[in-house]
């Protein structure tokens, strides 16, 4: 069965097709946004994996948009990290860490009073979970061409620190309703200069970060996550997306990434500007040149069709791998799965976390 065969990105081999996707679960509780022992226990629970991504990462303090997140961007942070991927390791693991920047679903409260950084003015009519809960979104403060270069710069860094942290290779965050989605939309992006106006002006800051990522990095330990089709608040996408994706695409291929992780469509896009993209996943494998993995809602069947099919490389699962720390395992043998409880997703300690027990 194709899912749990070996697979290669670039060097790195893969004892199987099933990955663990990167999710926000809100365990870093001290103020210095530093991996703790809860993440080391929690990883190496899940290490079965054929690739780890670990939870979104700041990659700057400008960057921070959710409580208790950790960060890449400290020294603290980076021997926080390093004991993570040394038991990862220890457990014949294989993990990327997930560099991610909020933008402007961040929220003043981050910032002592000041609005977050964002591509333009516009409110993306969310919420943030800030320190005192759940908070609207605001208008953000536009990004200066120096605060762009900045970023790029702080990517890169980030990059550097998750390789001196034991890291395999690093994802770049570009999904959900983050900070590259929303140069990457054009309701959002309402820039005229170098980095908004058009589809390779909205793509330009996701390529710079991606060749300062291969400069740290080298070639096949990079990849990079997609979520064209997401619509979320007032986060939706408009009739330039297919175009602006198409051209991000087009440029990556000229990139030596490890993998393209692609979130579908999660409902009926007939009616929408971007019905093109309702089988995403199928839509991006046509079109993008190296490993793709496959996310959102699969199952076992799913997975093994998508794989089975060529329609994907690897899987990803998010909320099955939460109360499932053998996931692995349960598939292999076709094994029933525990659910996971909703309350502890985002917050608490050990409970809901590293306390889901293995099959029997």
């Amino acid at each position: 069965m194709p899912l749990f065969a070996p697979f290669k990105i670039g060097q790195i081999a893969l004892k199987n097709r099933i990955v663990m996707a990167s999710m926000t679960r809100g365990r870093t509780t001290n103020p210095g946004h530093v991996p703790n022992e809860l993440q080391v226990e929690y990883y190496r629970q899940r290490a079965s994996a054929g690739l780890i991504l670990a939870e979104g990462t700041w990659v700057s303090r400008d960057a921070i948009g959710f409580i208790n997140v950790p960060g890449l961007f400290t020294p603290a942070q980076v021997d926080g990290w390093c004991k993570v991927t040394e038991t990862v390791h220890q457990e014949g693991g294989v993990i990327f860490a997930q560099l991610a920047h909020s933008g402007a679903v961040s929220h003043p409260d981050f910032f002592g009073g000041l609005p977050p950084l964002a591509p333009s003015t516009v409110n993306p009519g969310l919420r943030a979970f800030t320190p005192e809960g759940f908070k609207d979104t605001v208008t953000p403060r536009a990004m200066t061409l120096d605060d762009i270069k900045r970023t790029v710069a702080d990517y890169a860094a980030a990059g550097r620190n998750a390789r001196d942290a034991g890291f395999d290779g690093v994802e770049l965050h570009c999904a959900t309703t983050y900070l590259l989605p929303q140069f990457l939309n054009s309701e959002q992006n309402t820039r005229q200069d170098a980095y908004g106006g058009n589809a390779e002006k909205r793509c330009r800051i996701v390529v710079e970060i991606l060749e300062a990522l291969i400069s740290a990095w080298g070639p096949r330990r990079v990849g990079v996550k997609i979520s064209p089709a997401l619509s979320q608040g007032g986060f939706r996408p408009t009739e330039p997306t297919v175009e602006t994706y198409d051209h991000l695409v087009s440029a990556l291929n000229r990139l030596a990434l490890s993998h393209l992780h692609v979130v579908r469509a999660a409902g009926d896009l007939t009616s929408s500007p971007i019905a093109t993209l309702q089988d995403t996943v199928g839509y991006y494998r046509k079109r993008f040149e190296g490993p793709i993995i496959a996310n959102l809602g699969f199952d076992r069947a799913a997975a093994m069709a998508a794989i089975d099919g060529g329609a994907a490389d690897l899987v990803s699962f998010a909320k099955p791998f939460i109360s499932n720390p053998d996931l692995v395992r349960r598939f292999e043998h076709n094994l029933p799965l525990a659910p996971p409880v909703a309350d502890t997703f985002y917050q608490g300690g050990a409970k809901g976390y590293v306390d889901y027990p293995p099959a029997d």
